[in-house]
């Protein structure tokens, strides 16, 4: 599913973010990515969507290797993955349906089709009734289950998230890992960037801990590792 081999990224100016990096994920897993603020987790949750491109190593997600693509096969690949972010990055100007069918109409998938799957991915995150809501008539909770469900009606593979719990309450951000619990049970596999330890410490998932740029720790059933 994911394979990174002798990963580095050294910015302009001589930051180096990571450094030898090693990485093999199967295909359902559900995997944690923690380390301090600045340890090179951004960069590595970008390198899974060829955001950022590294200095020295290969990647491989899903048999591709995403740094030979041309730039044209760039946004086909992307549309394979789901990619959640901290901040949503939901469309202001469409409702709740119009967010999560537009992931659809972009592959041109039929019509009937896109009506069905998005109105059972909103049933799955549970705002099924909210389908004629904007964003802004939306909580933060709310906001983040819509850019769930943008990023799951495609039916990836591999869904990336970069703390998709970092804006909301201790309440809501279990609700939000009810909903990713239940689509790794459904075979899709998980890479998470999070610094949320009660969830870490409770999943009991694989934890690859980064520092300094470098793999410190990667653990079945791991644990956070860092006091907050």
């Amino acid at each position: 599913m994911l394979l990174m081999s002798n990963v580095s990224k050294i910015y302009p100016g001589g930051s180096t973010a990571l450094q030898d990096v090693n990485i093999h994920i199967e295909p359902g897993e559900f995997v944690f990515v923690v380390g301090p603020s600045g340890a090179g987790k951004s960069t590595f949750i970008k390198m899974l969507f060829r955001e950022v491109i590294p200095t020295t190593g290969s990647i491989f997600v899903n048999g591709i290797d995403i740094l030979k693509l041309q730039e044209k096969e760039i946004p086909y690949m992307r549309r394979q993955l789901g990619i959640i972010f901290q901040d949503y990055r939901l469309l202001p100007d469409r409702t709740v349906y119009e967010n999560v069918a537009f992931a659809m109409q972009v592959i041109e998938a039929p019509h009937r089709k896109i009506k069905r799957r998005v109105m059972n991915v909103l049933e799955l995150v549970g705002l099924r009734n909210r389908c004629n809501s904007y964003p802004n008539e939306l909580s933060g909770g709310e906001q983040q289950r819509i850019a769930i469900a943008r990023a799951i009606v495609n039916d990836p593979l591999l869904v990336i998230a970069d703390e998709p719990t970092g804006n909301l309450d201790p309440e809501t951000s279990w609700d939000i890992m009810e909903i990713f619990k239940e689509i790794n049970a459904s075979g899709t596999t998980i890479v998470m960037a999070t610094h949320d330890k009660e969830i870490v410490d409770a999943m009991g998932k694989r934890v690859i801990a980064i520092e300094k740029g470098r793999i410190v720790r990667d653990e079945k059933n791991g644990v956070y590792g860092y006091e907050l």
